[in-house]
């Protein structure tokens, strides 16, 4: 296959793609979002520095069916032509400090897109939080009812 430009690819998909999901709206003038879901977009957003369908280098931080974490990053392009052996998956098992360390020596330290670091930090503090919450471990968040009193979210 032919290797195609990263740009080019953004051109052809970016307007029209599977994977598009458009709130609030109908054009950007009247508060129009659109988001993507596909595999390997850290943010969810319709731009090429996130998106996992035109970028050569992909990083995404995704929950796991038993309140875990993983890591996926899209591996060497000679698996361009097979998506599904395109993307190398590793789990995040460990405490939070030793975690964020092990997420910064996979990308950032070997530079693998390290305009993402901050992004990812963020994305995996929100689901380490959320699987502590799933499993029982944390209080639920409380939510503010009225003026300054802090009550339970039912």
């Amino acid at each position: 296959m032919v290797a195609v430009p990263e740009q080019l690819v953004w051109e052809c998909i970016r307007k029209n793609n599977s994977f598009l999901r458009k709130k609030n709206g109908s054009t950007k003038r009247s508060g129009c979002v659109t988001f993507s879901v596909e595999k390997g977009n850290l943010k969810s957003l319709n731009q090429l520095k996130f998106s996992g369908l035109a970028g050569p280098k992909t990083v995404d931080v995704v929950f796991t069916d038993n309140n875990g974490c993983k890591l996926i990053t899209k591996t060497a392009s000679k698996c361009d032509t097979q998506p599904k052996k395109a993307m190398a998956s590793y789990n995040i098992k460990r405490d939070f400090r030793r975690s964020t360390k092990v997420l910064t020596k996979l990308t950032t330290d070997v530079f693998y897109r390290r305009d993402l670091k901050a992004a990812m930090l963020g994305k995996y503090t929100k689901i380490y939080q959320a699987n502590r919450r799933a499993k029982g471990i944390t209080k639920p968040v409380l939510v503010k009812k009225g003026r300054g009193t802090l009550g339970m979210k039912h």
